[in-house]
């Protein structure tokens, strides 16, 4: 078993070698421009040992396996698939990219957090919070769209077809795919590289909407934002000790002894003076620290920061 681990690993590994050459991200950026989604993941997950690789696979599996069966329910029931796609045609395609966008949020939020855990030394696996939170009608909703827009661009004429021969055309597809829940237990190098694959075209499809002017996705193109309500609850109050500290958003002092507000860059506030900042703003006063915000498409353009930054890429 642990050969088989060991030989997974190398196998991921070189593909990661043939994705991103040594400091390709750090001296190239034709190359992160080119295929910039796919590159930046595959930097970050060669910072990951082989027992780090292995447990991020398991932490994946179950999302992998929860959309492959919703998938199969739709492909396999025709009423759900109808209901699925009535579901889908009526939407608007803002909110088409909305449910991919939460999606994707939803991956890049366990798997930045997994990678951040895995840099401090803290044990594995991160609590299985890579499944889904979505609701099953988004979340079938989701896997429907993202195999409708793969069928499109590999067989465009497909689509043109009455929308009633599309659950066959589907099966038939899915049958001769290597999408198949036997596929990815094949090994982990083949979990994780049809991971790194399935958080990529979420990534382009979002890219994609946000850069076509005629769709509004509700981005906020780099603005700052309120931070999440969540996020300021759970802000930590602190004592302070030792040399009085200034506050720089009052200019006064701090006393020793007094409770005051600590931010996950650990810059201490007074608290009256930090939560009216941050009901406007999801950046630290002092070091420009981004807190996570409610905006869908606001957190996807911080965490890919995060993710280039742990690639050795800096802001791509």
């Amino acid at each position: 078993m642990a050969r088989a681990g060991s030989q997974d690993s190398d196998l991921f590994h070189g593909r990661i070698q043939s994705k991103v050459p040594p400091n390709a991200l750090a001296h190239d950026p034709m190359m992160a421009d080119q295929n910039s989604a796919e590159t930046i993941i595959m930097a970050a997950l060669s910072a990951l040992t082989p027992p780090q690789l292995s447990d991020l696979t398991h932490s994946v599996s179950s999302l992998f396996h929860l959309c492959y069966r919703r998938l199969y329910s739709i492909l396999s029931i025709p009423t759900l698939f109808n209901l699925t796609l009535h579901h889908l045609q009526s939407l608007p395609l803002q909110h088409k990219s909305l449910l991919i966008a939460r999606h994707l949020l939803s991956n890049l939020t366990a798997l930045t957090r997994f990678m951040q855990n895995s840099s401090t030394g803290n044990s594995f696996p991160v609590p299985a919070n890579f499944a889904s939170s979505m609701k099953l009608r988004d979340l079938d909703a989701v896997v429907l769209l993202l195999l409708l827009c793969e069928i499109r661009q590999l067989y465009p004429e497909v689509l043109e077809t009455p929308s009633s021969r599309w659950r066959s055309i589907l099966c038939d597809y899915i049958s001769r795919d290597m999408l198949k829940p036997s596929g990815i237990e094949v090994s982990s190098a083949q979990v994780l590289i049809k991971y790194v694959e399935m958080v990529t075209k979420c990534k382009r499809f979002v890219s994609v909407m946000a850069s076509n002017d005629s769709v509004s996705v509700g981005g906020k193109g780099g603005i700052e934002a309120a931070t999440a309500v969540a996020v300021v609850v759970a802000l930590p109050s602190v004592e302070v000790s030792g040399n009085s500290l200034e506050c720089v958003i009052c200019k006064e002092n701090m006393k020793q002894g007094r409770d005051v507000c600590k931010l996950p860059c650990d810059h201490l506030f007074h608290w009256m003076c930090i939560l009216p900042w941050l009901k406007e703003k999801n950046t630290c006063p002092c070091c420009r620290y981004r807190l996570p915000t409610d905006d869908v498409f606001g957190e996807i353009e911080r965490l890919w920061e995060v993710m280039a930054s742990m690639g050795g890429g800096g802001k791509l």
